[in-house]
């Protein structure tokens, strides 16, 4: 076949596309990105005999290739209790809950999970525009509720329970999300072209940010037996991508979800970055010798239009995450698409280097694209390449010095020329021929840096506040924070800034009904409380409470006191701790500068001894501006009053905050209300309801 043209032509330089959140489930008791690491880093293996839980492997194995019902394979990647599920979280009921395919399940909380991961607020209430675009293709859990001979097992549930439709709806429905709502079946590029469509409409502005991803779960033999049939599957139950004694692959299941947001959007919002997207495409293979035979022409083109769309040059790219299969026909077909795309420029010195996570996972299938990314993500990020298993004599069929490729081995740096971002590749094929390539990058420098928070300096209390949406939920919470703190105090020498925990457990997580608050100035009390807690035990600083989910936005109402409520010193922890509330202290005094004979902060600051807070002329200017600052401070933590009312003094607070009054307005009529007091009246005032 001909090599066709670029069908692309060089876009609109056009923002990136940030990943800001990640949630992954994947073989070896991998739950998170950070486990997921751990394990690429030490070169391990997720792949294990077939549980007894799914299938009596003896049963459906023979290890003579071809016999009919039988599988040469019996090891693959299995996760770890796909049975467990906390449906009432997702406000699912316990009798539709085991009708639920263990697919939707994985979805449902690895979608949170990056939610979670990325600090993003949901409104339950109103709904929030997030798109969802998941690849899912098998269907093993439908099968086992029902026989040709018995279908007395299907329930209403089963329908919505078992659909591929569902999938993505389920997510959007549960989390009242608002965007596109699209499961997609590309076979094992499935994932992976979620979020190349995810990508496409977040450009084209149809939402403002999406989640995408994909998920395999293998209940029957049926698929090991198919798969061995056709001559696919590694007998030795090992994926040795490009290696000379490559013999199949290694079905294995997994889950996992990106949450992704337009580069500009995700730094005006004070996101965490962990990587851009900045091209991607996808074709097809086209009239091949076999249906399942990749073409080495299409994928090349594949990889070359994914460059045009990112806007890189082929020779900038340092690493490329392969479909890397272990079979005989794919992986030199692939290697060799992989060097006429991206070689042909590069120094012979300076090869490309390939790797593949299935020698890890095994071959995740609906969900290999997203294990491919988020291993490429977190290489990107620890500027660090994690080596290939299994990859001992190269592929004879592979000229790697030829095609300038090499397949690392060890850990080892991420390439970067100076001045240069890092930027990889990931391929993705599904054996249909429908192909999915994706061009990722380092985060800019001039984005990378931690979004500043200004917080008040050290030496005072912080609120650590965590929720559930039940007890036994929010004493796993508290025990799972509790080794949170305790291991990255381990490995980092020091503990997490506690002011920096606050902020993202208080401002950037949605809060449940459930909650336990922990006030302490130091993460060593903060660690006895919540293991104390976790165990029943009585805390000294902490508090649980519980506060139903309203029907409507709470409505809050400020009330601003009269005189006698004045003392010595008042208000100087605050405006040392809190920047909102001394700014406006000095805007009052500036305010009240023109008709005050005295220096309301000065005054403030007075040491008892010397303090003349019981003079009017100054309590009552004190009061009023005391008032304004925990009015200004409230309403910077997102309270913000639906009515206002002052009593005597505060009434003139309550119009200012109001808005009836201005500052100057206000300053002037204080100042003077307690000089004239001070001078000729006795204390007194009214009431001022707003």
């Amino acid at each position: 076949m001909p090599d066709l043209p670029i069908s692309n032509p060089a876009p609109e330089k056009r923002d990136g596309i940030a990943i800001i959140g990640m949630g992954c489930r994947f073989p070896g008791g991998v739950n998170d990105t950070a486990a997921f690491w751990k394990l690429l880093v030490e070169g391990r293996e997720g792949v294990c005999d077939v549980p007894a839980d799914r299938w009596n492997a003896e049963r459906f194995y023979d290890a003579e290739p071809g016999l009919i019902g039988k599988s040469v394979a019996k090891r693959g990647g299995f996760l770890d209790a796909i049975d467990q599920f906390d449906p009432q979280f997702f406000g699912i009921s316990p009798r539709e809950a085991p009708y639920i395919d263990p697919q939707q399940r994985l979805l449902l909380e690895t979608a949170w999970e990056a939610i979670e991961h990325a600090g993003m607020i949901l409104d339950f209430e109103k709904g929030t525009d997030i798109g969802v675009f998941v690849g899912i293709s098998h269907n093993d859990y439908q099968g086992l509720q029902h026989t040709p001979t018995d279908r007395t097992g299907i329930s209403a549930h089963t329908p919505i329970g078992s659909a591929h439709s569902i999938a993505a709806n389920r997510v959007s429905y549960c989390l009242n999300l608002s965007g596109p709502s699209i499961a997609m079946d590309t076979a094992c590029s499935s994932a992976l072209t979620a979020v190349h469509v995810a990508c496409e409409h977040i450009h084209a502005g149809r939402c403002r940010s999406a989640l995408a991803g994909g998920v395999t779960v293998m209940i029957t033999p049926d698929g090991f037996i198919g798969f061995s049939q056709a001559g696919m599957l590694s007998p030795e139950g090992k994926c040795k991508a490009f290696d000379a004694s490559a013999d199949g692959f290694v079905r294995g299941e997994g889950a996992g979800m990106v949450l992704l947001k337009r580069l500009s959007d995700a730094v005006a919002d004070g996101d965490t970055i962990h990587a851009v997207i900045l091209g991607s495409s996808v074709n097809q293979d086209g009239h091949t010798n076999g249906i399942s035979l990749p073409s080495p022409e299409a994928q090349a083109r594949l990889v070359r239009e994914a460059c045009v769309d990112a806007g890189v040059e082929p020779s900038q790219i340092g690493f490329v995450e392969a479909h890397g299969t272990g079979t005989a026909v794919g992986d030199p077909i692939e290697a060799t698409a992989l060097g006429e795309a991206l070689c042909a420029d590069r120094p012979a010195d300076e090869p490309l280097l390939v790797g593949s996570v299935k020698t890890n996972l095994g071959h995740l299938e609906t969900a290999s694209g997203i294990a491919g990314l988020i291993k490429t993500v977190l290489a990107l990020k620890h500027k660090q390449i994690p080596p290939s298993l299994h990859f001992q004599t190269p592929n004879p069929h592979i000229d790697f010095e030829a095609l300038k490729l090499r397949v690392p081995v060890v850990m080892e740096p991420f390439p970067a020329k100076p001045g240069s971002r890092r930027i990889a590749g990931v391929n993705s094929f599904g054996f249909g021929g429908a192909n999915a390539h994706l061009i990722v990058a380092e985060v800019p420098e001039k984005v990378s840096a931690k979004t500043t928070i200004h917080l008040s300096p050290g030496g005072r209390a912080w609120p650590i506040m965590i929720s559930a949406r039940s007890e036994a939920a929010l004493l796993l919470s508290a025990a799972q924070l509790g080794h949170w703190i305790e291991k990255h105090s381990m490995m980092n020498g020091s503990s997490p800034l506690l002011e920096d925990l606050t902020y993202s457990l208080g401002a950037r997580r949605n809060h449940h009904s459930h909650r336990l608050t922990i006030t302490s100035g130091s993460m060593a009390e903060v660690s006895e409380e919540l293991a104390a807690f976790s165990k029943g035990e009585p805390m000294t600083k902490g508090r649980v409470s519980f506060t139903p989910r309203r029907e409507h936005a709470a409505r809050v109402g400020f009330v601003m006191s009269g005189q006698g409520t004045q003392a010595p010193g008042m208000g100087m922890e605050l405006m040392r701790q809190e920047p909102v509330f001394r700014k406006m202290l000095e805007d009052c005094e500036q305010a009240m500068r023109p008709f005050a004979r005295f220096s309301l902060i000065e005054e403030l600051a007075r040491p008892e001894a010397t303090s003349q807070m019981h003079r009017t002329e100054i309590s009552q200017p004190a009061i009023f501006a005391i008032q304004m600052g925990l009015a200004a401070l409230w309403q910077s933590w997102g309270i913000v009053p639906t009515a206002v009312m002052g009593h005597s003094v505060g009434e003139i607070a309550a119009a200012c905050v109001a808005g009836i009054l201005t500052l100057d307005e206000a300053a002037q009529i204080i100042v003077l209300r307690g000089r004239c007091m001070d001078d000729h009246m006795p204390d007194g005032g009214g009431m001022l309801a707003v």
